[in-house]
């Protein structure tokens, strides 16, 4: 059964660019290739090296925010 709120929506839509350049940026540094487009060939492993960098970085930038 499929829920009508995704819980994957963007809270500001504006971003969504900022964060696929973002998410290019962070995959060139571990050295994971992405193509524009689909990318349903990338592996679990890779996309999750991608994500969690993601998610690493943005946390450092909010902590390093939160202490000025």
């Amino acid at each position: 059964m499929a829920n009508s709120t995704s819980s994957n929506r963007k809270v500001v839509p504006a971003a969504a660019e900022a964060l696929n350049k973002f998410k290019y940026e962070v995959a060139s540094e571990v050295g994971v290739n992405l193509k524009d487009g689909y990318n349903g060939d990338l592996s679990s492993r890779d996309a999750g090296r991608i994500g969690g960098n993601m998610v690493r970085k943005l946390i450092q930038q909010a902590e390093s925010q939160m202490t000025k």
